[in-house]
This record gives C-alpha cells, sequence and structure tokens, in this order.
C-alpha cells in the first residue's frame, strides 16, 4: 500500500531527521568524547589524606557480612575510618556490626533507634555519618556494594587537590548472564557516560551514592541536605547538582577505584529502583534539564524519524545520514566502555540504542511520580 502526503512533507521530515543526527553527533562531539578520551592528570606526587569512610545500613546483615570486609581491608596505611550508620534496623545489622568490631578498630557505627521527623530518605542517617566523621575528605558507598580493588580509597582520594571538593566515581554492576544484567549494566554505563562526559564539560550535574566522594567542610558550609530533606531521594544526585561545579569537581574511572553490586534479578525490581531514581531530575538546575532532555528527546525521536524518512523521502540518503551517527557512536561507545571496564557490552550496543527510546518512555513517569520516602 502506496502512503500518500503532500510533496513539501517528506523533505521537511528528512531535513527534521537530520536535525536530529546533528543534535546527537553535537552530544557524541562535544560531551560524551570526552570520557572516551579521557587521560587521568598526572600528579608529580601522590599525597595520602585521612579518609573517612560512610556507609548507611537499614536491614542489612547480610549484606554487611558479605560486602563490609572489602572495604575494612583496603590496602590504605593513612588514618582512615569506617562508619556504618545502622538505621533503625530490625535484623542482625548490630550484631554482625560487633563481630567486625572486634577485629578491626577503625570500625565505628552508629546506632539510629528513633525516625527522623519531616527528614524522609537516606539523608538522616548520611548527615549523622557525615556529621560524626573525624576526617576532612568522606568517602561514601552502599551496604550492597564492595569496592573492586583494595586501592579503592587510594584513587579516590587521589584525585583530591587544592581546589577539589567532589569526587565522582563508578558504581558498577556485577555482570552475570543474561539480557536484563546486559541491560541493568548498560543503562548504567549510560548514566556514567552522561555524568562523568558533563563534569569534563564543566557542567557537573549529579554522582552516585555507590561511589562518591565529597569534603566534609563543604557539607556543613551548604547546610548539609537542608534544602532538600522535604525530597525523599536525591542524597547523591541531587546534592552534587547543587555543590558541584566546572572547577571544584573530578572524576576517577580507573578499574580499581570502581564499586561492585549485585544488580538487581527482575524486571519489576529493576523498574522500582530506577523509578526511585528518576523522580530527581525534576529538581535538576534548568540547564540541566535542558540538555539532558533534548539528548533524551533526540533518543526516543531518531528511529521513528529514520523509518518515516526511508519510507517517504529517500531510503539511502537517510541511511548515510544515520551511518555518520552510528560510526560516530559505535567509536565514542567503545573506547568509554574500555574505560569504566565495560568491552563486553559493545557488541550489542546497537540493541542497546534501538532499546534505549523505549526505556526512556517507560521510565518517563517517574519525573511526575510522587517519591516514596523509604530509602531501602
Amino acid at each position: 500500500m502506496m502512503i500518500h502526503v503532500p510533496p513539501f512533507v517528506a523533505p521537511i521530515i528528512f531535513y527534521a531527521f537530520c536535525a536530529i543526527i546533528a543534535a546527537q553527533v553535537f552530544y557524541y562531539l562535544f560531551f560524551f568524547r570526552r570520557l572516551a578520551f579521557y587521560k587521568a592528570p598526572t600528579k608529580p606526587t601522590s599525597l595520602q589524606y585521612p579518609v573517612s569512610i560512610i556507609v548507611c545500613a537499614r536491614d542489612e546483615a547480610q549484606n554487611l557480612a558479605n560486602y563490609l570486609p572489602g572495604i575494612l581491608v583496603q590496602d590504605y596505611k593513612t588514618t582512615h575510618e569506617v562508619i556504618v550508620v545502622n538505621d533503625n534496623s530490625i535484623d542482625d545489622s548490630k550484631y554482625v556490626l560487633d563481630e567486625f568490631r572486634k577485629s578491626f578498630k577503625e570500625l565505628n557505627h552508629i546506632e539510629l533507634t528513633q525516625e527522623a521527623k519531616m527528614i524522609s530518605g537516606k539523608k538522616f542517617p548520611l548527615s549523622m555519618g557525615i556529621k560524626s566523621a573525624k576526617h576532612e575528605i568522606v568517602l561514601l558507598t552502599d551496604a550492597d556494594c564492595v569496592p573492586a580493588t583494595e586501592n579503592w580509597i587510594f584513587k579516590m582520594q587521589d584525585a583530591y587537590t587544592d581546589n577539589i571538593e567532589v569526587v565522582l566515581g563508578y558504581g558498577a554492576y556485577n555482570k552475570r548472564p543474561g539480557i536484563l544484567n546486559k541491560l541493568i549494566r548498560f543503562e548504567t554505563f549510560h548514566t556514567a557516560l552522561q555524568y562523568f562526559s558533563y563534569a569534563l564539560a564543566g557542567k557537573p550535574y549529579m554522582g552516585v551514592g555507590r561511589n562518591l566522594s565529597y569534603k566534609r567542610d563543604m557539607f556543613m558550609n551548604n547546610k548539609g541536605f537542608s534544602s532538600i530533606n522535604q525530597i525523599p531521594s536525591g542524597d547523591d544526585d541531587l546534592f552534587i547538582n547543587q555543590v558541584a561545579n566546572k572547577t571544584n569537581t573530578a572524576i576517577v574511572i580507573d578499574p580499581e577505584a570502581h564499586t561492585l553490586s549485585e544488580p538487581k534479578k527482575t524486571w519489576n525490581d529493576w523498574m522500582n529502583q530506577k523509578y526511585r531514581h528518576y523522580t530527581t531530575a525534576k529538581y535538576y538546575k534548568p540547564s540541566h534539564k535542558f540538555w539532558l532532555g533534548l539528548y533524551s528527546a533526540s533518543l526516543v525521536l531518531v528511529y521513528p524519524m529514520l523509518a518515516a524518512s526511508i519510507i517517504l523521502f529517500n531510503w539511502w540518503m537517510a541511511l548515510a545520514v544515520f551511518g555518520v551517527r552510528l560510526l560516530l557512536q559505535g567509536l565514542v561507545l567503545y573506547k568509554a566502555m574500555i574505560k569504566l571496564n565495560e568491552k563486553d557490552l559493545w557488541p550489542w550496543f546497537l540493541l542497546f540504542d534501538l532499546w534505549m527510546p523505549f526505556y526512556f518512555l517507560i521510565t518517563l513517569p517517574a519525573v511526575w511520580k510522587k517519591p516514596q520516602r523509604n530509602w531501602n
């Protein structure tokens, strides 16, 4: 069946498609190539600063037993402490921590036995941990995370210089069989591609609590989370959105500085996790919402407009324009995946590219959804 459209419509569709491709090319050349070809600045000497590692946990006895040793056995000779904030747990977390305390004197734990009124989510326990920290540099991770190597503390704190107050790290997920694992890991990589690249472009907008560091004085001078206490989520991304800027932020992508987590095993669990994370996006700075929104829109539109251009205008011209974007995308993703130790995902990148528009549409309602108050 032939599709009949007015003669002027087909060129408009093709030019709109070209504009979308141009927007995508811009993002890959201006933003994402920064991570793909990033080289960490060389330092004549590496200092080791005292560090306070902070982990918040609620009913995480099993995860603490499994993953806390990876933090406690770090190869870091300089003074450091590990603070676990046990937030109203009703499981055996306290007894697990008491046992660890017998062998690791640097471990301290704070027992919270009452819920904070008017402060939802993870912010109150995290604030208690930061306020109790003895050292200026705080390094954050979650109870279900483990450092990829024993050099995690050293690599993360080594990014600090006189001007740096925020250090963004990568929280990866373990590699497991199955397509869901690949989708989760690609989405995690894709998110990191954006926040690392934006930071390198002087527009830092978020970090992830699985692997994040900043200075205690900056937190206190900002009055902690006081301006976002009413928002259940945002203790990592929204806080960083407020305090990070082009001069005070550094990134660490060395695989030795990654943390690892066990990914969700069902679609529903993963979607619930992503809905919770995306509820803070509407509170980002306007400029960040613009750049992130324009990129997401271009991803959603690229394939429908490609199909329309092939059918209504000229198939080989449409494919030629798309091919330019595909070659650039393949190169940048390949290099960036190597940087973040996710190279095994590259052969699947075209499939992921087809999937991402559906992912954005599925998770879009989270932007307007009321956040849940529980953080765990």
